[in-house]
């Protein structure tokens, strides 16, 4: 596993037992001997409001960072990621929203590969800009008719 997953990991598992969790930044980079950019990426990358979460980050004091998980229906849950998603999105964005599907029971495996199938840089090979487009519609057609 790489770093940042295992600084994702260890976030999502503060979350078991609250909605709504506070850390410092500091504290967390010395925990994983990491820099505190390090724990900035992966909260900027891994708790987006796409993927759920809300982020208050606060400056000074080592960097105290709140983050609140949205709890929804499915439905609603989805509706927040479609919201969301823009008009653009990466592979490794959808990769991340598949595999929170999957950690919250919002799919099945087996949508989950259909999803990261149609929207795979192998089936859309076409420019950058427009591959990004592209596959940000076929995910929100997608889930739009999941249930």
């Amino acid at each position: 596993m790489r770093m940042s997953d295992i600084i994702e990991e260890f976030i999502k598992e503060l979350f078991d037992e609250e909605d709504s969790i506070e850390i410092q930044r500091n504290e967390l980079a010395e925990q994983f001997n990491c820099v505190p950019s390090q724990i900035n990426y992966v909260i900027a990358t891994r708790f987006k409001p796409s993927q759920g979460y809300y982020v208050e980050s606060r400056r000074g004091g080592g960097g105290h960072i709140t983050i609140k998980k949205v709890n929804n229906s499915k439905s609603e849950y989805i509706m927040h990621i479609i919201n969301n998603i823009g008009d653009e999105i990466t592979s490794n964005e959808v990769d991340i929203l598949i595999s929170d599907f999957l950690t919250y029971d919002i799919i099945k495996p087996k949508e989950a590969k259909l999803l990261k199938v149609a929207t795979s840089d192998n089936v859309l090979q076409l420019d950058k800009d427009l591959k990004d487009k592209i596959r940000a519609r076929i995910f929100k057609n997608m889930l739009l008719n999941l249930e």
